[in-house]
């Protein structure tokens, strides 16, 4: 069998006995374009059906497109919990484009007003600057001036990529950590 033949066979093995639980790691790795359409559809029936469905994947693309609430794990810890709506929310006001690395990001900041952050090599969030769409213009317009080639350019919405750079970034700021951070709930009794 293929690759993603034994992947579907697996996840087929694993739901044959109707569970109410299903964990599934890395169900689509391996498998074809159809096939991972298939596997989400599949996900998504059991979730509707009564399952609880924990999906663990370092695919975030396809953890968008099926999950209800999501999990950020860093190095064995829980960073941040939510529904994906509730984990991208702080997108207000924010651009996020690919260029160079090692831009001149204080140059850049002063030109459009606002905060620029490098969060990868190449990868940069603008935020405070206004709305997106007159930050947009103001960044590709100096972009241009400086003869720098833009990669990517996304405004508003981030995708959740984007929050997990954010939070497992080595230098993640302790108050980002802490506003995206699980809620903890009053101590539960002990039952004799």
């Amino acid at each position: 069998l293929s690759g993603g033949e034994q992947q579907r066979l697996s996840l087929a093995m694993a739901l044959v006995g109707r569970p109410q639980v299903a964990f599934l790691d890395e169900p689509t790795a391996g498998v074809d374009v159809r096939g991972r359409q298939v596997i989400r559809q599949l996900v998504r029936e059991l979730a509707d059906g009564g399952c609880a469905v924990v999906l663990c994947t370092h695919e975030l693309d396809e953890a968008e497109k099926v999950a209800d609430r999501v999990v950020i794990v860093d190095r064995g810890k829980v960073v941040a919990t939510g529904t994906l709506d509730e984990l991208r929310s702080g997108t207000s006001g924010e651009v996020r484009f690919s260029a160079i690395p090692e831009l001149d990001v204080d140059a850049l900041g002063q030109h459009l007003g606002a905060d620029v952050t490098e969060v990868g090599p190449g990868e940069y969030v603008v935020a405070g600057g206004g709305h997106d769409a007159h930050l947009a213009a103001k960044l590709t317009g100096w972009l241009a001036n400086h003869d720098v080639a833009l990669g990517d350019l996304r405004a508003g919405r981030q995708r959740l990529e984007d929050v997990f750079l954010l939070l497992t970034a080595d230098e993640a700021e302790p108050d980002v950590r802490r506003a995206m951070a699980p809620k903890r709930r009053g101590r539960r009794g002990r039952r004799s």
